[in-house]
């Protein structure tokens, strides 16, 4: 059960109220889950009070927790039902992890940078949330032991498309991943139609670069 918290409640709604569904998201069931996790235990205490704003926030070791909307948009586009298995690359904060898990059965969550794992691991156990598990690696090359997964989402920018995370993708599940280049990229909806893949591109987004051997390299451009 995920604690609430009164002090936050109020912003938490108004959030969902005027970031997400006046864009014109209208899942009620990601709505829910985006008025229950709590966003605010996700950010550095020196920034809770921006923890509800309509922005990114910085969590260290370079790396950021998206704005509320994109969080909302990537979800979205997954279009889970709840049975799915999801992989998630790029932990950071852990609130998209904790969102994905109000809406599918598992999900397995990548980072490169263990302190952000084990961050996010004890903020999820200390909010009851039971059905992530979590890992330490180079994300670009998925994790296979869990494979297949129903839906895929990276929460880094791409300069293309890992091959790993296609293969790794189910017969009818989707992908979405910001590709581009290291500074402006485009949000990509994939979908794998038994040994083909097809994309749509959603919109402009900025994330940061995915490193790993399939992504970026570190200090490259």
């Amino acid at each position: 059960m995920i604690a609430q918290d009164p002090a936050f409640a109020e912003k938490r709604l108004a959030m969902v109220k005027e970031q997400i569904e006046r864009r014109g998201i209208r899942s009620p069931r990601l709505l829910e889950a985006l008025r229950t996790v709590p966003r605010h235990c996700f950010v550095p205490p020196d920034q809770q009070r921006w923890a509800y704003a309509d922005g990114a926030l910085r969590i260290g070791q370079g790396q950021t927790i998206s704005q509320p909307y994109i969080v909302a948009l990537m979800t979205d586009l997954l279009a889970l039902k709840g049975d799915e298995n999801v992989l998630e690359v790029g932990t950071g904060s852990g609130y998209q992890a904790a969102v994905l898990a109000q809406l599918a059965a598992q999900v397995y969550t990548i980072e490169r940078h263990a302190a952000l794992s084990q961050r996010a691991a004890a903020v999820l156990a200390d909010l009851g949330i039971r059905n992530v598990k979590f890992y330490v690696g180079d994300g670009t090359l998925g994790l296979p032991d869990h494979a297949p997964y129903q839906a895929i989402l990276v929460t880094a920018a791409a300069p293309r498309v890992p091959p790993a995370l296609l293969e790794q993708l189910d017969a009818g599940g989707r992908l979405v991943i910001p590709v581009g280049d290291r500074f402006r990229q485009v949000l990509q909806l994939w979908r794998r139609r038994g040994e083909q893949w097809d994309h749509d591109e959603i919109a402009p987004v900025a994330f940061v670069p995915l490193v790993g051997a399939q992504g970026w390299e570190t200090g490259k451009d």
